[in-house]
């Protein structure tokens, strides 16, 4: 979706302080405009119909109806894009997470303090434009994840040293998801950096566990990459590969935001490009922005394969595009095709052995 006016936002929150807060940071915004607030999921309701915002934000708890709920219906029978603002709290976090799998684009934290409030200002514009140049229902269409089985795979004919690197951000626990659970158990070890908050990384992680062939944790630092496992960067966190020896291993930082973004998927490519060269195969999925393209580019050129997922079954296409417009990727391909893409990708053990 490509507005030529400014984009119409409602506020959903049952906090007076809050949709206060959000509508302010929305001020200053020339391309942003804060056609209405709610309360609650009933008036919301409403609001939808009368005003035709482009964007709606969204707590999830809220009283007569909680928003996890009211989203399912919107998803259902007005689908359009939605951010999630949850607060930290677990339950929350869980929630937020599932939003997500329900059809909301975003998710973020709730301010809490002075803070929080700077950085929600800080970022909360450019949510607001991904979210409106998302293709929310071409995205949920049924038909877009086909079902697919996947081969099975020998445990023992990757390389010792093959790595697998996810980029993703708008769109992209979904998209992540779909790769995952297209792969078969023993594939090579799996460090993945999705733009989330501090808080919700580890509920999303947890979540794709329960389902997902081969194990998924949210990364802590010095955690060993290893076959059948699936690192997530922290919220609010660089996560890093470096090799010793023959294994690698993961660290995760503080420091400045890259690409606006923290964790940011250049500094994890980068990362891969130097440790794992031509073992490795980097992976750019949907997300707004251009974080990750130099990354990959940067694995390509150090020998490494390189996919990006396509226009269409892009939620928003600015990371893959760009990565694309650089040349840093070999092939691009369909979501439901991007795990085939990865297992044709990884260099079998005999080529391992020659480029260790």
């Amino acid at each position: 979706m490509i507005l030529n006016r400014k984009i119409r936002v409602l506020i959903v929150d049952d906090s007076a302080i809050v949709r206060k807060l959000l509508a302010e940071a929305l001020s200053g915004e020339s391309d942003i405009e804060v056609v209405g607030t709610a309360p609650d999921p009933y008036i919301a309701r409403d609001k939808v119909l009368a005003l035709s915002p482009d964007v709606l934000t969204l707590d999830i708890e809220m009283p007569r109806m909680d928003g996890l709920t009211f989203l399912k219906k919107l998803m259902q029978f007005h689908p359009m894009p939605v951010i999630v603002i949850s607060s930290l709290a677990q339950a929350s976090c869980e929630a937020g997470v599932e939003a997500l799998r329900a059809g909301a684009v975003e998710v973020m934290a709730k301010p809490g303090g002075p803070y929080s409030v700077g950085e929600l200002k800080a970022s909360l514009a450019s949510k607001i434009r991904a979210a409106a140049a998302s293709r929310v229902a071409r995205a949920r269409a049924p038909q877009a994840l086909p079902a697919a089985p996947v081969a099975p795979v020998m445990t023992g004919v990757y390389n010792p040293l093959a790595v697998i690197a996810i980029g993703a951000s708008t769109g992209g626990t979904e998209a992540i998801e779909a790769v995952l659970t297209r792969l078969s158990s023993d594939v090579p070890g799996i460090v993945i950096t999705q733009h989330i908050p501090a808080g919700f990384s580890r509920a999303f992680a947890d979540r794709l566990n329960k389902f997902c062939p081969m194990r998924v944790v949210e990364a802590a630092d010095g955690d060993l990459v290893q076959p059948g496992l699936a690192l997530i960067a922290p919220g609010n966190f660089h996560m890093v590969l470096r090799r010793s020896g023959g294994v690698y291993r993961v660290t995760v930082k503080d420091g400045p935001m890259v690409c606006y973004q923290r964790p940011s998927v250049d500094v994890l490519f980068s990362s891969v490009a130097e440790a794992a060269g031509p073992n490795a195969v980097g992976v750019i999925l949907t997300g707004m922005g251009s974080d990750g393209a130099q990354g990959l580019k940067k694995m390509k050129s150090a020998g490494a394969s390189t996919i990006a997922q396509d226009e269409a079954s892009c939620v928003v296409f600015g990371m893959p595009k760009e990565a694309i417009r650089m040349g840093g990727a070999d092939r691009i391909v369909p979501l439901h095709s991007v795990a085939q893409a990865i297992r044709n990708a990884l260099p079998n053990a005999m080529e391992g052995y020659a480029k260790a």
